[in-house]
């Protein structure tokens, strides 16, 4: 009989890294990297300045959070408007703006979609994610997410950007093993669907603005805040 190849959650882990690097860096033009080291973690949580999270499902479930610096937050906000041609005297300055928040939502959709894609690609299994959705918070407040995921593992994983600002990818995901029965050709994501996505014209920024406020609202209220 062939041996067989296993892949864990620490597998699914290495490609959740490379889409975040991957997108951030396409979409910013600046080179995004992630520590060699990852931690184990016994819970997921939304932390200041900015957190975003996904709950995805299908073969698997699984919920991934990112946090950021108000720092980190403002450098990829900048470069990505940047490199879309946006002039810098009209960019936002805090980053508690609504055009912050807009942007890395709409980031943190295009990673987990090209993971999603990848999972497909080089699994051949299926997941499905839901609307990131992505919270301000201020020093004092540290909200959890709790998913009903069976034997749950959580990592978490720090990203540097360009100007060594840091921000943290936490992944949390059903205890799978991936058991390789039989060779079989993996099929690789169109390299240029990303830059693709990155020439999409935007939604006007008051409807993104309106969007946002009720994804936020609608969050504090399902959280009891």
């Amino acid at each position: 009989m062939a041996k067989t190849n296993t892949l864990s959650t620490d597998d699914v882990l290495l490609m959740l890294c490379g889409s975040v690097k991957k997108v951030l860096t396409t979409a910013t033009g600046t080179e995004i990297v992630y520590s060699p080291m990852v931690q184990r973690i016994t819970r997921t949580c939304l932390r200041p300045d900015i957190g975003c999270f996904v709950l995805f499902d299908g073969s698997f479930s699984g919920l991934v959070i990112m946090n950021f610096s108000s720092q980190s937050a403002m450098e990829l906000y900048r470069a990505y408007m940047m490199n879309m041609g946006m002039p810098e005297s009209e960019l936002a300055t805090l980053h508690t703006s609504d055009e912050v928040g807009n942007m890395l939502g709409e980031l943190m959709n295009q990673i987990v979609g090209d993971f999603t894609g990848n999972v497909g690609h080089q699994l051949r299994v299926s997941i499905n994610q839901n609307q990131p959705k992505m919270l301000t918070i201020n020093k004092e407040v540290m909200v959890s997410i709790d998913t009903n995921l069976d034997r749950a593992q959580a990592r978490r994983v720090a990203f540097t950007t360009e100007r060594r600002n840091v921000f943290y990818m936490e992944l949390a995901m059903d205890k799978t093993d991936f058991i390789k029965l039989h060779d079989f050709e993996s099929m690789e994501s169109d390299p240029d669907r990303i830059m693709e996505e990155q020439r999409t014209p935007q939604k006007p920024a008051a409807d993104a603005a309106k969007v946002q406020a009720q994804v936020d609202q609608d969050l504090l209220d399902e959280l009891g805040l």
